[in-house]
């Protein structure tokens, strides 16, 4: 598939950070994108380019019009983890893609899943909605990234970064991650949506190298130009302040994922795959050392620490 012919893309979930960042690169590559959000309209980010109806994934209807004259689909489900209303989510969006004819959905699982059920809401329901698009009569591709480093960009985490070297996470330090970058994640959504011969696989996408927790404060190190140490934050001390945030539910989920990996159950989960999703999809990662060095750290410079983050 060419990636110079203009796609009409439906954006699920381009209010959010991952789905921001695949619907902002899309539109500097010319191609037209469209969306869906709950939130008024002056309280969406703005995205320039970027047409945004008002609607609910759960109302077949809006979902409907959303896809409407759309060749391809980039989905990422928002923070919910109450099973069937994902699944409705998704069999609304399987749907409306089947019956606009469209060429290709890529679905952004938001996390890596594990290869046996568990009992948690942050991997099931997301296996759910792969599982109802797989069946969906459109061909899927569908990315599963570990961690985001963008997240310890944020008021929750920098603070103590900038002003006190701490770089504290809520994984035990011996954790192995391919922590990724939401720009790098929309290359990999990009390359997904346009490449040849990828239709039906999955692909465990990341950053260019995997870092344990002390390797990962060495990374900041060198592009922040000085001493950074790790600190693994407790699971539940992290839900408590999530919760301030995003409420007790969603908390609750995006929480279960740090708790699956302190437990050591499947210690390699989140790790790299060897480069193979970079090959298949996209140029390869940014070193996290180049992602550091180009963020505006100072921002922070001695703001008061508060709320840990997703």
């Amino acid at each position: 598939m060419s990636d110079h012919i203009p796609m009409r893309v439906a954006v699920v979930g381009a209010t959010g950070f991952q789905g921001g960042a695949v619907a902002r690169l899309l539109v500097e590559r010319n191609h037209r994108v469209r969306t869906l959000s709950r939130r008024p309209a002056g309280d969406r980010p703005p995205l320039p380019g970027v047409a945004c109806a008002s609607g609910d994934l759960a109302d077949a209807e809006d979902v409907r019009a959303l896809f409407e004259g759309a060749t391809h689909a980039a989905v990422v489900m928002p923070l919910v983890y109450e099973a069937e209303r994902v699944a409705r989510y998704a069999r609304n969006i399987a749907a409306a893609a089947r019956d606009a004819g469209v060429r290709r959905i890529v679905y952004n699982a938001n996390t890596r899943v594990p290869a046996r059920v568990t009992s948690l809401a942050a991997f099931e329901t997301r296996r759910i909605a792969e599982e109802v698009l797989r069946d969906g009569g459109v061909p899927l591709v569908v990315v599963r990234p570990p961690m985001y480093l963008d997240n310890l960009f944020s008021p929750w985490n920098a603070p103590a970064l900038v002003n006190d070297g701490v770089l504290a996470c809520p994984l035990p330090a011996r954790t192995p991650v391919a922590w990724l970058s939401h720009e790098d994640l929309a290359e990999a959504v990009y390359g997904a949506l346009t490449a040849d011969g990828v239709e039906g696989r999955t692909f465990d996408v990341g950053g260019a190298r995997t870092l344990t927790g002390d390797e990962l404060a060495e990374a900041f190190a060198r592009g922040l130009g000085r001493s950074v140490r790790y600190e693994p934050l407790d699971p539940s001390v992290f839900e408590q302040g999530l919760a301030r945030v995003l409420g007790a539910e969603a908390a609750a989920g995006v929480s279960g994922v740090y708790r699956y990996m302190a437990s050591g159950a499947e210690p390699l989960l989140m790790a790299g795959d060897g480069g193979a999703a970079a090959r298949a999809l996209s140029p390869a990662p940014a070193p996290v050392e180049d992602w550091v060095a180009r963020r505006p750290w100072q921002v922070w410079a001695e703001e008061a620490t508060g709320t840990p983050s997703s």
